[in-house]
C-alpha cells in the first residue's frame, strides 16, 4: 500500500432507477465499453491499493447485481438502499461500523453513474485531504454564464460564476462525522442532496478539490453517448 495515501473505505449508493434515461433498466446497469456503468464506477476503487473495502447500496429487489462478475468480490459488501441517496449512504455507513470501521476512518462516497473517474483525480483527492480536519470533494469551476430565473423561466439576474463550482464525486469525509451529519439531517427533515450538503448543514465547511470535467455523471442519454464516443476514440 502506498504509505503517502491514506487508507479509505468506499461507498457507492446504487439504488436509484435513473428515470431520465428512459431505459429498460436502471442507468447504472447500462453498458459502456463492454461493462456496465456501475462496474466502471467501482473499478477505480477496486484497483486502488489503499482501499480497505467497499459497500454498495442496492434496491432490495435488484435483479441485475448478481449477474455482475464483481458481485462475488470479497472486498464488496452489499446493503439495502434507502428511498433517497442519503438513506442509502447512511445504511452503508452503519454497515461499515458493523464491520469494525473506526469513526476516524476516511470514507469516499461516489456516484454509481459516474464511470469516468480518473486514478489521478482519486489520488489527488486523497493526498490533498489526508490531513484536512473536515474533508471535501472533487469539483469543477463553472465555465458557462449562469442565469437565475423566476418561476416563469425569465432571467432575474446573471450570477457571478467566479464563486460557483459544480460538485462532483468522490466526496471524502470521516466516517463518524458523516454518519452523524446524515442521521441528524434526516431527523430534522433537512434538504440533503449530497454528503457535502449534510456536512454543511452540520456546520462544517468541506474543501473543494478541482478535478477533471470529464468525470461526468450519466443522467441523460446524450451523456452516455458522449462517453461511448470518447471511449471509442480512446481505444
Amino acid at each position: 500500500m502506498n504509505s503517502s495515501l491514506p487508507a479509505f473505505w468506499a461507498v457507492i449508493p446504487a439504488a436509484g432507477v435513473g428515470a431520465r434515461m428512459a431505459a429498460d433498466r436502471p442507468k447504472q446497469y447500462l453498458h459502456l465499453g463492454g461493462r456496465t456503468i456501475l462496474e466502471h464506477s467501482l473499478g477505480c476503487f477496486l484497483d486502488h491499493p489503499s482501499l480497505k473495502g467497499l459497500v454498495v447500496s442496492l434496491a432490495v429487489d435488484d435483479p441485475y447485481w448478481p449477474n455482475l462478475a464483481c458481485a462475488g468480490d470479497s472486498r464488496i459488501q452489499r446493503v439495502d438502499g434507502g428511498a433517497e441517496r442519503s438513506g442509502s449512504v447512511l445504511n452503508a455507513l452503519l454497515h461499515l461500523h458493523a464491520l469494525g470501521a473506526d469513526d476516524e476512518d476516511w470514507v469516499l462516497v461516489h456516484d454509481a453513474a459516474r464511470p469516468n473517474l480518473s486514478r489521478d483525480d482519486l489520488d489527488k483527492l486523497l493526498v490533498e485531504l489526508a490531513d484536512d480536519p473536515v474533508g471535501g470533494l472533487l469539483a469543477v469551476p463553472a465555465r458557462d454564464t449562469l442565469k437565475r430565473v423566476d418561476k416563469h423561466g425569465r432571467v432575474v439576474e446573471t450570477v457571478d460564476r467566479s464563486v460557483i463550482w459544480q460538485a462532483y464525486t468522490p466526496q471524502m469525509f470521516r466516517l463518524g462525522a458523516l454518519h452523524r451529519a446524515l442521521a441528524d439531517s434526516l431527523v430534522a427533515d433537512a434538504v440533503i442532496t449530497d454528503e457535502a450538503s449534510a456536512m454543511e448543514w452540520a456546520g462544517s465547511s468541506p474543501r473543494l478539490i478541482e478535478g477533471r470535467s470529464d468525470n461526468l455523471k450519466v443522467t441523460r442519454p446524450e451523456d452516455l453517448e458522449w462517453l461511448r464516443q470518447r471511449w471509442a476514440n480512446r481505444r
